[in-house]
C-alpha cells in the first residue's frame, strides 16, 4: 500500500504544485489503484509516474470545488484509449453524477468500459475484498467529505511448532487448518484453528480528509490511523483567514493528528502564497505539535506499512 501525491496545491495550479489528487497504490492488495480527488491536469501528472490509468478502478471525490474535480472528465475519457475495460466506480457528494454525465455528453465522449457513479452520504460506503471505507462530513461551506480506509484484519500465522508437536507434518492440511475453524485429521483428531494460529494481523488504516475547517469531531475518521492526510492551506499566522475560508492551518492539522492518536501526518493542499523557502517553517509549526509530520510535494510517495 503506497500513497502517491499527484497534486498538493490549493485552489489553482502553480509552478511547484498542481491541484488536488492522491493515488493509493493497491496493486499488491487488490491489483488496482484508487484515486482521491482529480483536479485539473491530473492525467498529465500521472504521466510522470508509473501509474497505468487502466488500473484505476475507484475514484473518491471529497467535494465539488473545481480544484478537486476539473480533471475528472478528461481522465475518464482518456482511460478508454489506454486499455481500460474494467468497471470504474466514482464515489462523491450529491452533484457528482450530473457533473460527470453532463461533461461526457456535452463533449461527445463515449466510454469503452462500464462506469458506476455513487452519490454518498455519511457512514460506510464500501465493503469489498480486503477493505471497507467510511465517509464523514467535514466543515467546508459546501458538502465536503473525509474518507477512512480500513484494511480488514488478516488471520494470524500458523504456529507450525505447535502442529509439529501434535505430529502434523507440513502439507495441504496446513491450509485446511488455517481456513476452517475445525479440521479433522486422517487419524480422527480434531484440530481447532484457534489453538494453532497466532493473533490476527491488524489491518492498516488510512484517513484522507477533504478541505475543511479544524474540528475535534473529525477524529472519528482518523482515530488510530496509520497515516492521516490533512489539508494545511495556511500557516499558523493565518488562523483567522483559514476559518473565514473554511480551511485549516498547519497547527490545526497537527492538533487533529495528536487527538486522533495517528501514527503519521501528511500535510497537503498548500496555498500558492507559500514558496519553497517557506516549507520548512510550515513543517516546523506542525512538528511542534505532532513530531511525525511530513509536508507532501507533488510526486511524494509514502509507503503505509503494518505497525509492529
Amino acid at each position: 500500500m503506497e500513497l502517491i501525491f499527484l497534486g498538493t496545491g490549493a485552489g489553482v495550479p502553480s509552478k511547484e504544485r498542481n491541484v488536488s489528487a492522491i493515488a493509493l497504490d493497491l496493486l499488491q492488495e487488490e491489483n488496482s489503484i484508487w484515486l482521491f480527488d482529480c483536479g485539473e491536469s491530473t492525467q498529465q501528472q500521472i504521466l510522470h509516474t508509473s501509474i497505468k490509468p487502466r488500473k484505476i478502478t475507484k475514484i473518491f471525490i471529497t467535494h465539488m470545488h473545481g480544484d478537486h474535480i476539473f480533471g475528472l472528465p478528461g481522465l475518464l475519457s482518456s482511460r478508454s484509449f489506454q486499455g481500460g475495460d474494467d468497471l470504474l466506480t466514482v464515489y462523491g457528494p450529491a452533484g457528482i453524477r450530473t457533473y460527470i454525465e453532463t461533461s461526457l455528453k456535452a463533449s461527445g465522449s463515449r466510454l469503452s468500459y462500464p462506469l458506476s457513479i455513487i452519490e454518498i452520504s455519511e457512514g460506510q460506503i464500501m465493503d469489498e475484498g480486503n477493505f471497507r471505507i467510511i465517509a464523514g462530513k467535514l466543515d467546508h461551506g459546501i458538502t465536503s467529505y473525509g474518507y477512512r480506509v480500513e484494511e480488514k484484519d488478516k488471520p494470524g500465522e500458523l504456529l507450525v511448532e505447535r502442529l509439529l508437536e501434535k505430529g502434523i507434518a507440513p502439507g495441504p492440511i496446513y491450509r485446511q487448518i488455517k481456513e476452517n475453524s475445525v479440521t479433522i485429521t486422517a487419524e480422527g483428531e480434531r484440530i481447532y484453528r484457534k489453538d494453532v494460529i497466532g493473533p490476527d494481523k491488524k489491518g492498516r488504516v488510512l484517513s484522507i480528509l477533504g478541505d475543511t475547517r479544524f474540528s475535534p469531531a473529525h477524529t472519528h475518521l482518523s482515530t488510530d490511523a496509520d497515516v492521516l492526510v490533512h489539508e494545511a492551506t495556511f500557516g499558523e499566522e493565518k488562523t483567522e483567514l483559514a476559518r473565514d475560508y473554511f480551511h485549516s492551518t498547519t497547527v490545526q492539522a497537527a492538533e487533529l493528528a495528536r487527538k486522533s492518536n495517528a501514527a503519521r501526518l501528511v500535510l497537503t493542499h498548500i496555498s500558492s502564497r507559500y514558496q519553497k523557502e517557506d516549507y520548512q517553517q510550515l513543517l516546523a509549526e506542525a512538528c511542534a505539535i505532532f513530531p511525525n509530520t511530513e509536508l507532501a510535494n507533488d510526486f511524494h510517495r509514502l509507503s503505509i506499512n503494518y505497525q509492529t
